[in-house]
């Protein structure tokens, strides 16, 4: 959060800090909030995962507009992915404009309202910029949107 604060300061785009930092499993959704329990119990017991460690190096970029950390594609990584994604086909849960784009696991710290004519100056920078550290998955977090922003709404845990 702290980098997404520095970033939406010197760039001014704050759009990023609307969510907590996390790797999409699933884009949003619109669910009935009378089928949410079932949606958490699925998810429960579809994903059946021992606990995994996750390596960020470095950043990327989406040009004209997004800048994330860099999320390395690791096999538990990917199969939690194909569980979630199996999962909430199940459940007719679909989101048509991204059904062909590839899974490419990262962190975003910058994007929608980083105006375009900023962004190679940005990326300019943060290009270069080194960033390494990892940290242990033990559970998957469904996100909700309250009106304002996203919040962690209900954990998944992993396998231990």
């Amino acid at each position: 959060m702290e980098l997404k604060r520095q970033f939406g300061s010197k760039y001014n785009c704050k759009a990023s800090l609307n969510s907590p930092p996390h790797i999409t499993l699933h884009m949003p959704f619109r669910y009935s909030e009378k089928k949410e329990e079932h949606l958490i119990d699925v998810l429960k017991q579809s994903i059946q995962l021992s606990s995994f460690d996750v390596e960020l190096k470095g950043f990327g970029a989406f040009p004209p507009r997004v800048i994330y950390i860099q999320t390395a594609l690791t096999d538990p990584i990917q199969r939690v992915f194909e569980q979630v994604k199996k999962t909430m086909r199940g459940l007719n849960i679909f989101n048509a404009g991204y059904q062909d784009r590839g899974f490419h696991p990262h962190l975003t710290i910058a994007f929608r309202d980083l105006k375009k004519s900023i962004f190679p100056v940005a990326w300019k920078e943060y290009e270069q910029t080194s960033f390494d550290t990892s940290f242990k998955v033990e559970e998957v977090m469904l996100l909700k949107h309250n009106g304002s922003n996203w919040e962690e709404h209900k954990p998944i845990p992993l396998v231990k």
